[in-house]
C-alpha cells in the first residue's frame, strides 16, 4: 500500500473542520474543498460570487505551490455552487487561473456551503 501524506501549508486559511488541506497518495494530490476565508483572519471575504471564486483559487494556489505544484498539474476540479445562476460569473475567474490545457471538471449547484459561502472548489493534481 502506498503510504499517504498530508499536507498541511502554512499560507493556506485554517481547516473549518476535522480534515487536511490536502493528501499526496503516490503520485497524486486530493485537495479538500476550499471555501473563500481569508488566510491570515478565517473570515469569509467577499459577498459576491466572482470576489469569493478567487479567493477560492487562490486558496487552492497556496495548497499547490507549497507543493511545488501549478494550476498545469490540476487534473480534476469540482465546483461547488449555491446557485448555479453564478455559473457565469464563477467561470470568468476560473478562466484566468485555468488557461489552457483544462482539467476535467465537475460542477454542481448545493442547498447550502459552510460559513454561508457561495462557491466551494476541490481539485485533484499529478505531480
Amino acid at each position: 500500500m502506498t503510504a499517504k501524506t498530508i499536507v498541511r501549508p502554512a499560507g493556506a486559511p485554517a481547516p473549518v473542520g476535522p480534515y487536511n488541506h490536502a493528501v499526496r497518495v503516490g503520485d497524486l494530490l486530493f485537495c479538500s474543498g476550499q471555501i473563500p476565508l481569508d488566510p491570515a483572519t478565517g473570515n469569509l471575504v467577499g459577498a459576491d460570487t466572482p470576489t469569493q471564486t478567487q479567493r477560492v483559487l487562490e486558496n487552492i494556489q497556496a495548497v499547490l505551490t507549497h507543493e511545488r505544484l501549478s494550476f498545469a498539474h490540476v487534473l480534476k476540479t469540482t465546483v461547488f455552487l449555491v446557485d448555479l445562476a453564478d455559473f457565469a460569473q464563477m467561470n470568468e475567474v476560473y478562466s484566468r487561473y485555468f488557461t489552457r490545457d483544462f482539467p476535467a471538471r465537475s460542477t454542481i449547484q448545493v442547498a447550502a456551503l459552510p460559513r454561508g459561502a457561495r462557491v466551494e472548489i476541490e481539485v485533484v493534481a499529478h505531480y
